[in-house]
């Protein structure tokens, strides 16, 4: 967990997302929560690892995303990996919806975040990445490093 710069504790993130997808529009949402998920939230104990979203045109749902129980609340707990509303407005949803209905399109978080006290999710609208695709940034990524290496050592001597 870590705090940003506009004050939202950061719990989780999808590192995956960028190696895997071409993110593009992101989006703020809201999440219907139960009583003890907010708990596991803020006690860092949750995976958006293979969580993805389902948009069905009218309301937008965070789908896989494990949210481990909470110990204490072991009456009342939730089923880790149930299916979560987001909270959206109209506009959103459906600007979403036509966007994945196009062949490519998916919907992925990003990042799980606390601001002033409220779970808050960053989706992203994101298209698959080719294996090419996925070799071209490892290489690009690689040619800088050894550059910054280069020039960090010409300083030195």
């Amino acid at each position: 967990m870590s705090m940003s710069l506009d004050g939202r504790k950061i719990i989780a993130t999808n590192r995956k997302a960028k190696h895997d997808y071409f993110l593009e529009d992101r989006f703020e949402a809201g999440i219907a929560l139960k009583g003890p998920e907010i708990k596991s939230i803020r006690a860092g104990r949750v995976s958006l690892r293979e969580a993805y979203v389902q948009v069905d045109g009218e309301e937008a749902w965070l789908v896989n995303a494990h949210i481990a129980p909470y110990d204490p609340a072991s009456k009342m707990n939730h089923d880790p990996r149930r299916r979560r509303k987001l909270l959206l407005h109209k506009r959103q949803i459906h600007k979403l919806y036509d966007q994945v209905t196009q062949k490519g399109y998916t919907i992925i978080p990003t990042t799980l975040y606390l601001s002033s006290g409220k779970a808050k999710i960053e989706i992203a609208l994101a298209k698959g990445k080719r294996k090419y695709d996925k070799r071209r940034e490892i290489a690009k990524r690689d040619a800088e490093r050894e550059m910054a290496r280069s020039t960090s050592r010409r300083g030195r001597s």
